[in-house]
């Protein structure tokens, strides 16, 4: 006999069958029905946030640490709304997650009814797909489907938007256990002709660099990647969100490239002589002047979505597929051959790079720098399961430069959007899908107050993330470009270091509050906010007009960086014509 169901018990049902554990949800009017059979569910937990930004944000950090889609659900019109950046975020990262919003009632859709809003017209452009459910008992067969297109292909967020009266609607419960989408078939094995042929490039490459990006992380394809560098002695290179695809303690990582990659690392892709992109998009903070990115070199790209390879960047060898195992059919592939490494020269060039121009900061005794504080933090956390996120500025380029991650799935930021305010959101979620995991937010003070309201959700939910403040009394990276290019007219990026008391602030949260005025004070404090059982602020005084060395201008070669000679004072490193000339 069939089991009548409604729509709102329906959703619950399915989530609770595609796995979902953690649901991040704000409820309002229209989303009432399904926030009332979410209180009758026994295996998913509810987490409210205090803001339908932060609670997709969390659905995006919880999917990144975890592999598992994220789910969120809000009411409708603001509450809808107020879910776009999430999605954006999301969108640009490939991160797949399930987002539903309530809807008002179907008889009533383009009256401009109170909390109206056309959802799946604003999110077309910024979704994988998007659905608007019009009739309950296709709800299943939507959430199916949902689960599918997020995670499969090139993972992304799928939009639910939900009558009202579709989740009070009843029909005979049923959940169909396949997906048919004659017009989704992503491809995953590479071709084989494309795999051999890009492993006898590797075998005659002098000079080959392994270009690593989110694409592996999504693939799960670290340990191929590792295998095949170390097979064949390559040196690799990843992007900040490919952060962790390599371990970063390991001889043959060389850093981030891009704007503010280390010189090393750039001059290593102006000489290569075989590119080999693995998940990336040759984004334009990679790459900058294309004419001039990776001219001396063959390239192969390896993508999942075909519309990326030759986009940006043209590509001798285009291998369509999961990394995961396109990697390990060409290492296969270089086995079969007797491929052996041929990189001895090509590496003891990287290095003498690497000794000539390193990372380095001034390290003036008594000064309290930000890159100290990285560099503490991760210092400090070597012997435990961390994982970090990031705000985006400066203090997201100073993490990804002197945090060393040693895995994948340990590190969460907003890379495409660059979305301020994504990293402590991102962080409870990353806590929800980590518990046993310290979860560190490296942000700003400026960054961190477009989302400080969600202290309550990491108190209240016993989320212990733990924030670290670079307060410099500036939205750093808005300051920087402002001395590099606009005179040092800091117009509108002047911040109040004391307002507010982020201190006080933790406390009056409830939380762990401790401020940090030197280096002799940092060690202390930071160990204090560790071992604190619960959410904690760590506010640092940094050195206020500090700069994220070496850049590249905007439209410039990424073998002509601003900064970074060791040793020398900011005035020293800084050259006024090649500023002119790159930004002209």
């Amino acid at each position: 006999m069939s089991e009548r169901i409604t729509g709102a018990s329906a959703l619950v049902r399915a989530l609770e069958i595609e796995g979902v554990d953690v649901l991040f949800g704000y409820p309002g009017g229209v989303a009432l029905p399904v926030f009332d059979a979410l209180y009758h569910s026994e295996k998913v937990r509810t987490i409210l946030p205090r803001h339908e930004q932060g609670a997709v944000h969390a659905a995006d950090g919880y999917a990144r640490v975890t592999g598992k889609p994220g789910v969120a659900l809000t009411t409708s019109g603001p509450g809808a709304t107020n879910t776009i950046t999430g999605l954006a975020n999301a969108f640009m990262d490939s991160i797949p997650m399930v987002v539903i919003t309530a809807q008002v009632a179907t008889h009533v859709i383009g009256t401009d009814a109170f909390q109206e809003s056309d959802m799946t017209g604003i999110t077309m452009p910024i979704t994988k797909h998007n659905y608007l459910v019009t009739q309950a008992a296709d709800l299943p067969e939507v959430l199916k489907e949902a689960f599918h297109i997020a995670t499969t292909g090139r993972p992304g967020p799928v939009l639910i938007d939900l009558p009202v009266d579709v989740s009070k609607g009843e029909f005979d419960w049923y959940y169909p256990e396949t997906v048919s989408l004659p017009g989704y078939k992503p491809t995953y094995k590479g071709h084989a002709k494309q795999v051999k042929q890009a492993a006898q490039m590797i075998t005659k490459a002098r000079k080959p660099l392994l270009y690593v990006g989110g694409g592996v992380i999504s693939s799960n394809a670290a340990n191929e990647i590792k295998e095949l560098a170390e097979l064949m002695q390559l040196p690799v290179t990843t992007t900040m969100l490919g952060k962790g695809a390599f371990p970063e303690d390991h001889h043959l990582w060389i850093g981030m490239p891009g704007m503010h990659g280390a010189k090393y690392t750039n001059y290593s892709i102006t000489e290569t002589d075989l590119l080999i992109g693995v998940g990336v998009r040759f984004d334009d903070r990679v790459t900058g002047k294309l004419s001039t990115f990776a001219s001396k070199a063959k390239v192969i790209h390896i993508d999942i979505d075909p519309a990326e390879i030759g986009k940006n960047k043209a590509v001798d060898v285009p291998i369509v597929g999961d990394a995961r195992g396109i990697l390990g059919a060409i290492t296969a592939e270089l086995r079969k051959m007797g491929s052996e490494p041929r990189t001895d020269a090509w590496m003891r060039a990287i290095d003498d790079w690497r000794n000539r121009f390193p990372l380095h900061y001034a390290k003036e005794e008594g000064v309290l720098y930000p890159q100290l504080v990285v560099e503490r933090i991760d210092a400090l956390t070597r012997d435990r399961e961390v994982v970090l996120t990031t705000e985006v500025g400066q203090n997201q380029m100073w993490a990804c430069q002197y945090f060393k991650l040693r895995g994948p799935r340990m590190w969460a930021t907003s890379g495409g959007l660059g979305t301020m305010g994504y990293g402590f959101p991102a962080a409870l979620g990353c806590a929800a899908g980590r518990p046993d995991a310290l979860v560190v937010n490296v942000a700003g003070d400026g960054s961190i107050q477009m989302n400080i309201q969600e202290m309550a959700t990491a108190k209240l939910n016993d989320l212990p993330v733990k924030n670290v403040i670079l307060n410099n009394g500036y939205l750093g990276m808005v300051r920087q470009w402002q001395e590099l290019f606009y005179g040092k007219r800091y117009a509108s990026s002047v911040l109040d270091r004391d307002c507010p008391d982020f201190v006080k602030l933790a406390e009056a949260y409830g939380c762990f509050g401790i401020r940090v005025t030197s280096p002799d004070e940092l060690d202390a404090a930071l160990t204090a906010a560790f071992e604190f059982d619960g959410p904690a602020i760590v506010d640092c005084r940094v050195v206020e007009e500090e700069c994220v060395w070496p850049m590249v201008a905007p439209g410039g070669s990424i073998d002509e960086m601003l900064g970074g000679v060791p040793g020398g004072p900011v005035s020293e490193m800084l050259d006024d014509d090649l500023i002119e000339e790159v930004w002209e």
